[in-house]
């Protein structure tokens, strides 16, 4: 295969939009109808495919080509950093999985083989930051994970991730607490007022709900872990993350 620079940055051949704007298929904010509205589709998946596309390119193979398969299976035995992070991602969804069939990482909850691919996708980010990615694009990264395979996560995780992904688009980044809020929003069942806000601050700006405040318990008790979702696997930050760090513990 063609040598590449360690940990080579992805998803930056796309300009990214100046604002949000409505889809005209789907007629919410573009990017919002990923992965079943075919516009919001092409606006999300050209940031990888024009990546992939770039490393066909340098295989001499050609997209949809007889190669295109063996360089997606590959890439994904390659050591982490040998290619940009979206080629891993779109390695995993031109690959079936070998014991349920469905896209690999996508399959059902009790699939063990795409549980652990789901994983070790993720390493990229833990070696690469920041240096070759930046928090935008792993939040980016983390959203379209979400919206590809809704079943594997939380329904709020999910929606919450659907909320933000026009703003991420456009290269916005919450922060920790902002995720957090819109989460609790979506729980409480505020999807249609919060699908109606114009920016990611504005989602973000819904009270506090009371019944999210922990009460001190009255003597010291156990309290199990709590679940974690893919961003709990990327680098570590501070609650308000400066340009180029990543959010912490991002919904």
């Amino acid at each position: 295969m063609a040598d590449h620079q360690p940990f080579p940055p992805g998803a930056r051949r796309v300009a990214r939009p100046a604002a949000v704007s409505p889809c005209p298929s789907c007629g919410d904010l573009a990017g919002r109808g990923y992965p079943g509205c075919r516009f919001c589709a092409e606006l999300v998946d050209q940031y990888w495919l024009l990546d992939w596309q770039e490393l066909l390119a340098a295989e001499q193979l050609t997209e949809g080509g007889a190669g295109e398969r063996e360089l997606a299976e590959l890439v994904l035995a390659d050591e982490v950093g040998r290619h940009p992070w979206t080629c891993t991602d779109w390695a995993m969804t031109l690959v079936a999985c070998s014991q349920c069939g469905d896209e690999l990482g996508a399959g059902p909850t009790d699939c063990w083989r795409c549980a652990v691919a789901d994983g070790l996708r993720w390493s990229w980010d833990h070696t690469g930051y920041p240096a070759a990615m930046t928090a935008g694009e792993h939040v980016l990264r983390v959203a379209r994970a979400a919206l590809r395979a809704p079943h594997r996560r939380r329904g709020a995780v999910v929606r919450a991730w659907r909320l933000l992904m026009p703003f991420l688009l456009a290269g916005d980044l919450p922060t920790v607490g902002q995720l957090r809020r819109v989460r609790a929003a979506v729980i409480a069942g505020d999807y249609a007022e919060l699908a109606a806000c114009a920016s990611h601050v504005e989602l973000a700006s819904f009270p506090e709900l009371p019944w999210r405040r922990p009460e001190r318990p009255a003597r010291p008790e156990h309290r199990p872990e709590p679940e974690r979702d893919d961003a709990d696997r990327a680098p570590r930050a501070s609650e308000h993350p400066v340009p180029d760090q990543p959010a912490a513990d991002p919904v």
